[in-house]
């Protein structure tokens, strides 16, 4: 099966931050790949913006040196792309370089400004793009996480770029809802009579959400110590697959009735309580030589998360008593980003106790092998009585697609690309953010006036013990974290 590539009307991206190291590992690659399967106009127009004093030739040799690095590329279609790019010295907090992107600017086509840069700047460079004309209806600003790091500074980040945009301008990324597989929650749910009638707490046992990462926080521990696992990960990428898997259909695919729906969901959360959540830090990697989290973050004190657990319930008719798991770590066994949902038993089993327990699982795997696998139980084959075995319907992309269709587009293919056609439906809204963070605030406050402190845990493990605690207590037990 070969996808299908929709070309986007002619557009000028400025990229500030342009030669920061998300603009090198994702955002100049993922464009080169929309250019190169012509998805991307040979007219189009890609501005970097930094405070850096480089030239329209040094950024085309970043460029070039970030896609060799970080992406496939051939002689041909890289030089090509290479033309669109241009270069501005640009102060966002001030009044250098702004009449230069100006002039570089096209009049009649989407303009969309890619803030990559810190929080900090967003108010500053929003009220730049204003205050100098560069902006019109058909604007886009794109910001990245972390958007806020609680209730008030996200509000007031929703605020400041209020001031000068409207909402339905504003587009804030969260690239794991780029995802293919993440999409595909949906194209389930809703495009098959097979799922959704049974997606409910009269059939749901439970769900585990994982997020796993082999990688310690590297050159990240100042921001990182700041955040922990519940800032960085689980307010903003967990909640949203946990939106995905379990809010009300929407009316039409639209992107505010599709986000209606996910509020309805963050705002149905029931609060957390302490004995319901664990907190992990990772301790020395014994065959790697890789250094603690203390080691990491260069304080032997620190008592920032880099593990988390937690069982949250939905209040509302379809999830009421169906609990919810969810864990992400750092220096864990593997990198493994998948959510397990978990039927119950049948109500009465006709072949008797020898046959076991069996219940169905619909295991949805987002990295790194994309795909979906159900779970059934059948007769084993061969003689002897009926001996019941679980076996796997699997469909792994990379297989039922064809090798035509190739590899899954990267998550910052397809976001970009949407912020060009102005479509929201995969970025969240202002009131989802706060959303957000007014559920996750009292679960931070409280572990801090608590004194709690993390549960240390091996490098390479699964985390700390006291996780599976949280669902040997209700009969269950964690899914393996896999490759």
């Amino acid at each position: 099966m070969v996808s299908r590539v929709i070309p986007v009307d002619p557009f000028d991206l400025v990229i500030f931050g342009g030669t920061g190291d998300l603009a090198r590992r994702k955002i100049l690659p993922a464009l080169y790949q929309r250019f190169r399967v012509g998805q991307m106009p040979p007219d189009a127009r890609l501005i970097g913006a930094a405070r850096s004093s480089h030239d329209a030739a040094d950024y085309r040799a970043f460029a070039e040196a970030a896609i060799r690095e970080f992406s496939d590329a051939d002689r041909g279609s890289l030089a090509a792309f290479l033309d669109t790019l241009d270069y501005v010295t640009v102060d966002a907090s001030g009044e250098t370089g702004w009449a230069g992107l100006a002039e570089r600017l096209q009049p009649g086509r989407v303009r969309a400004f890619y803030f990559s840069v810190a929080p900090g700047l967003f108010g500053d460079l929003a009220e730049r793009v204003r205050l100098h004309g560069l902006a019109d209806a058909d604007t886009r600003i794109v910001v990245e996480k972390p958007f806020g790091r609680d209730l008030g500074s996200a509000r007031a980040l929703n605020k400041a770029l209020a001031a000068h945009f409207d909402e339905s301008q504003i587009y804030r990324i969260d690239h794991y809802l780029g995802k293919e597989t993440v999409q595909n929650l949906m194209a389930i749910r809703f495009g098959n009579m097979l799922f959704e009638p049974l997606w409910n707490s009269q059939y749901v046992d439970h769900i585990q959400i994982t997020v796993a990462e082999t990688v310690g926080v590297g050159g990240r521990g100042e921001y990182y110590d700041r955040a922990g696992a519940m800032r960085d990960m689980m307010q903003n990428h967990l909640m949203q697959l946990l939106c995905l898997i379990a809010m009300e259909p929407p009316a039409k695919f639209d992107p505010d009735a599709v986000r209606d729906e996910k509020l309805k969901v963050i705002r149905a959360l029931d609060p957390v309580p302490p004995h319901h959540i664990v907190r992990g830090q990772y301790g020395a990697g014994d065959s790697d030589n890789q250094p603690s989290y203390r080691e990491a973050v260069d304080d032997p004190r620190s008592t920032t998360e880099s593990y988390i657990a937690l069982k949250a319930h939905i209040s509302n008719w379809r999830w009421a008593g169906t609990p919810f798991y969810l864990r992400t770590g750092k220096r864990l066994v593997a990198r493994s980003s998948v959510i397990n949902v978990a039927f119950k038993d049948a109500p009465h089993s006709i072949f008797g106790e020898e046959a076991g327990r069996h219940a169905n699982l619909l295991t949805i795997r987002l990295q790194p092998n994309e795909g979906i696998t159900l779970r059934v139980t059948i007769k084993e084959p061969g003689p002897g009585g009926m001996r019941l075995v679980d076996v796997p319907l699997d469909m792994t992309f990379a297989e039922a697609l064809g090798p035509e269709g190739g590899d899954p587009p990267d998550a910052y293919e397809r976001l970009i690309m949407d912020v060009i056609r102005g479509n929201q439906t995969l970025f969240m809204r202002g009131d989802e953010v706060e959303a957000a963070w007014a559920w996750t605030d009292p679960i931070i406050a409280g572990w801090e006036a608590r004194g709690d402190v993390p549960k240390p845990y091996d490098s390479g493990s699964v985390g700390p013990a006291e996780a599976d605690q949280l669902l040997k207590r209700d009969q269950r037990q964690w899914r393996g974290i896999n490759p």
